[in-house]
């Protein structure tokens, strides 16, 4: 009680300093360029070492809250909180380093033919779900033919969407994954619509999961619920929605060194405080891992760091507003130009993030050096004259309705509340503003009458700038037929340019990594640069305490979830 008492005053004050520098027109949102290239001085907190390695040993329960997942069965895993869940249930061909580095998951190797259209994976022998069913090739090929049927509904399908039979699978005229042979058991042979040299790095996110006989189609309520993977953990009775989830150690687990921990208890989280919740369940000894609210960080870090409990990682994701790019008011550039020019980043960053994120002026982050150019949006610059001369040229108008909708319970209300203020103080509009749960955001932005604009962050699914720039920006990733049609795919704002699309293809099929990154790089300055098919906001530093105390080897993975296989008791 005494704790979330403090952090009303702290979210009080903290908005209170936000608005009123929100008013100082002639603040930049670059900040003096440092040595990395162009990042601020001003804002960032500095990056923790990861923990020193201690001997694992069995036992121990570790803790956490998330908020209700939108899915934790692979085929339709979207989101960081289904993400934990179904990472260490499942095991896919490949998985990922916090850094980005692939390492074998199921396949111990890798291969692609001269022109990247066709992959052979070779599979370890003998590894099994935890119902004993062999961990084959027929078992991937299975999962990938569930997530790319039809009748699953799935909103992560488009991972697949390279495979050759992947539009009949989605159209409903196939059953099979054509382009997947899995005649060898011990071999996985992919052959590819068109190529894609980084295709590896795609088998890792979980819609690309083997599944086991009895998961039957995406329709199985009981295997949604209960899902039976091959992963370090499984199910301890089946998701109870809205209360909890209980994982346990899987010791029949043979892709990789086993889990230490006995159990894993996850705890489901009220939407509109999820992340509150979990701090006070730090504080109160809960939980042994939380997220943290804005106005906390300060604190939470001075408290904390000194007893090795603070994680400070930059990540793979960008904050960015999604504009529906295809409906009044934000169907040009130069209206979401406007818009983006009118918005304080800096001014946000000190008064609501107390200093602890980063204005992003680019989609593609920092984490990803060879493909980084800092500035390719030039609309990221803070300049309000210039946003009304936009406006007015773009019809944006005072007066003018602007939707800006975000999520309840994670911590978004603060600095959307401050967006909001900038944009009716320095262009004039009224904005309608409103928080919905995050469900329910999706679901809006997802509808083709969607306008205005939707609070949003997006993480690389893989390592590669690729992971950043196709989900969001490409016209394949909209998953709308038709602009009637409701979009299936991340590309929410259905943003769509053909050059960029060209560029995005021709970088797919680039061998070199080198040739591949400059590519990428033309393309972001189409889509980012000149169309501004998306407004970046903020570079994303994540923050997390953990109960070093008592875990060892406590450390953030590459979705930014605890990296619970190798968290052990001391």
């Amino acid at each position: 009680m005494g704790g979330g008492s403090r952090a009303a005053v702290a979210v009080a004050a903290a908005l209170t300093l936000a608005l009123a520098l929100a008013g100082c027109t002639q603040r930049s949102n670059q900040g003096a360029p440092a040595s990395t290239g162009g990042t601020p001085t001003a804002v960032g907190f500095p990056e923790t070492p990861d923990q020193p390695v201690v001997p694992g040993r069995p036992g121990g329960t570790f803790r956490l809250g998330i908020t209700e997942p939108t899915a934790i069965d692979p085929y339709n895993v979207q989101e960081s909180e289904g993400a934990l869940v179904t990472q260490a249930l499942f095991t896919g061909l490949v998985t990922n380093t916090r850094t980005g580095q692939v390492r074998d998951g199921v396949a111990s190797a890798w291969t692609p033919n001269a022109d990247c259209t066709q992959w052979t994976f070779t599979l370890k022998p003998g590894t099994t779900f935890t119902n004993g069913e062999p961990v084959d090739a027929a078992a991937f090929k299975r999962g990938w033919e569930r997530t790319s049927a039809k009748g699953s509904g799935s909103d992560v399908a488009y991972h697949l969407g390279e495979v050759v039979g992947f539009d009949r699978m989605q159209d409903g005229s196939a059953t099979t994954l054509s382009g997947v042979d899995a005649s060898d058991p011990n071999t996985v042979k992919v052959a590819l619509a068109r190529p894609d040299c980084e295709f590896v790095l795609r088998t890792a996110h979980p819609a690309l999961s083997p599944v086991p006989t009895v998961a039957g189609p995406a329709t199985n309520q009981a295997y949604n619920d209960l899902p039976i993977g091959n992963g370090p953990f499984k199910m301890d009775g089946p998701w109870q929605h809205d209360t909890g989830i209980r994982l346990v150690r899987n010791d029949a687990y043979g892709a990789g060194p086993r889990a230490n921990l006995d159990a894993v208890e996850i705890t489901i989280t009220p939407a509109d405080t999820g992340v509150q919740t979990e701090y006070d369940g730090f504080l109160n000894g809960q939980f042994d891992w939380a997220r943290l609210p804005t106005p906390a960080l300060s604190q939470a870090r001075d408290a904390n760091e000194p007893k090795g409990q603070w994680i400070s990682k930059p990540s793979t994701s960008v904050s960015y507003l999604q504009s529906q790019d295809t409906r009044a008011p934000l169907d040009t550039p130069l209206a979401r130009k406007a818009v983006s020019m009118a918005i304080d980043r800096a001014a946000i960053a000190q008064g609501v993030f107390q200093g602890a994120q980063q204005p992003a002026s680019s989609l593609v982050p920092s984490t990803f050096p060879a493909a980084y150019q800092p500035g390719v949006c030039t609309a990221c610059t803070f300049d309000p004259a210039q946003a009304k001369q936009l406006a007015a040229q773009a019809g944006l108008t005072p007066g003018t309705h602007l939707r800006l909708q975000f999520n309840t319970g994670g911590g978004h209300e603060e600095w959307t509340a401050a967006v909001k203020q900038q944009l009716e103080q320095n262009l004039g509009v009224v904005v309608d503003y409103s928080g919905v749960p995050f469900r329910d955001l999706l679901n809006n932005q997802q509808q083709a009458d969607a306008t205005g604009l939707f609070r949003a962050a997006w993480g690389a699914d893989y390592p590669t700038a690729a992971g950043m720039l196709t989900p969001l920006l490409a016209t394949a990733s909209i998953g709308a037929a038709t602009p009637d049609d409701v979009a299936t795919g991340d590309n929410r704002g259905r943003y769509s340019n053909p050059a960029f699309d060209a560029l995005m293809d021709r970088a797919s099929a680039t061998p070199d990594a080198a040739a591949r990154n400059d590519l990428y790089k033309q393309a972001e300055k189409i889509a980012i640069g000149d169309d501004l098919g998306l407004i970046p906001l903020f570079t994303r530093q994540q923050f997390r305490l953990a109960n070093a105390a008592t875990f060892g080897n406590v450390n953030m993975d590459f979705t930014d979830n605890p990296t619970l296989a190798t968290i052990t008791v001391r």
